[in-house]
């Protein structure tokens, strides 16, 4: 359980030792390939466990992390006022995954959630300036939080326009200049390919969503072509058909608030940004067992953010039992793989059926409606 936080230790030992050229950064597992914020938080993991070697420490370090993420998460749901409080038991007790995830492989991808978490309190709060900074803080530890960043340019275009967006949208571009500047300074070519290299390849003995493929087709460039298309699709239809809702078309996002002809009814800063979040984990290139921790808090919002009758909540229950059951297959296989993709594709359906506008009453035309009467024909 050691193996990733060894190499971590060792990829930040030699920044600690001056080396401030990103390529130059390397553990047991290869190269550094996370952006600056993750040198700069381990870095602090590394000297507060005596450069590294005590790990039971940084194991309860991580297990305050988990709590405080859950605190985070709660107070997120407790906003939405829509998941039922058993299923809380599940989120808490129920993921041997997650807890390995957290305390036991001290990965950097839950320090990244728990200070997304945090930016989404944020945003619930209208602090959106904070916000943005702690989002963009996040991206700086581990670049899957930008699945979440199409929905927040959207909230962002909804709450501010065009105009009132670009400094939230600077904040954020400038956090990672700020963050990335010594390293910038030496070699930028160098930091700017490693810890943003959107074309990396996975080794397809992790996968945990793809084993049913063949290895060839996995690592084939046009299947990732296909995925990448399929997930602008995926956004682009929930952002004109179930995060837009004013009658006004999809371009009024561009305006100032105040001119808009119709007013945009108030959004769910929750949907949208799990939304966006779970539509790019469907159509992710792999997924590795660390990334179940990407989307695992946001599934009960997602399965219950649409009205539930009484007889429905156990098929729910079952759909987390069996995703559970997946991320716990090791390693993956055909039917595990499958079954994942199952269990997403019925999670996507409700959300895109459960959350349709109401169709609109049609008024009987003039022409049929009863013509009034006078008193006097009466």
């Amino acid at each position: 359980t050691e193996i990733d936080w060894k190499a971590y230790m060792e990829e930040v030992e030699g920044f600690a030792n001056g080396t401030l050229d990103y390529t130059q950064l390397k553990g047991d597992t290869g190269p550094l390939v996370y952006p600056a914020g993750f040198v700069y938080i381990f870095l602090g993991l590394y000297y507060a466990t005596g450069r590294g070697t005590d790990v039971r420490l940084a194991q309860y370090l991580f297990a305050s992390l988990y709590l405080l993420n859950l605190l985070l998460v709660f107070r997120i749901y407790c906003r939405t006022n829509k998941v039922p409080p058993y299923v809380f038991f599940f989120m808490c007790c129920a993921s041997y995954r997650i807890h390995s995830i957290f305390v036991l492989r001290l990965f950097n991808d839950p320090v990244a959630m728990a200070i997304l978490f945090l930016a989404i309190n944020l945003f619930l709060e209208e602090r959106w300036s904070w916000g943005c900074l702690l989002f963009s803080l996040a991206v700086s530890v581990k670049m899957n939080i930008l699945l979440f960043a199409p929905g927040l340019l959207f909230l962002l275009l909804h709450r501010f326009g065009l105009l009132g967006c670009v400094p939230k949208l600077c904040i954020c571009a400038l956090l990672q200049v700020i963050l990335g500047l010594p390293f910038l300074l030496v070699n930028p070519v160098g930091y700017l390919t490693r810890s943003f290299d959107l074309g990396r390849q996975f080794q397809f003995k992790w996968t945990v969503n793809w084993r049913f493929l063949p290895e060839e087709v996995f690592q084939h460039r046009a299947f990732h072509i296909t995925l990448l298309l399929a997930h602008l699709a995926g956004l682009g239809l929930f952002a004109l058909h179930r995060w837009h809702r004013s009658k006004d078309g999809i371009l009024s996002l561009l305006k100032d608030p105040a001119e808009r002809k119709h007013p945009s009814p108030p959004l769910t800063i929750i949907f949208v940004l799990f939304s966006s979040n779970f539509v790019g984990i469907c159509c992710s290139r792999s997924l590795h067992y660390q990334f179940y921790v990407w989307y695992f808090h946001t599934l009960p919002y997602l399965l219950w953010c649409t009205p539930t009758a009484k007889l429905a909540h156990m098929p729910k229950v079952l759909l987390l039992g069996v995703i559970e059951l997946c991320w716990n297959t090791y390693p993956s296989t055909v039917c595990s793989s499958l079954s994942l993709h199952i269990c997403h594709g019925l999670v996507l359906l409700q959300l895109w059926y459960g959350t349709a506008p109401p169709p609109v009453p049609h008024s009987p035309s003039p022409s049929k409606r009863p013509v009034p009467i006078s008193k006097k024909a009466k």
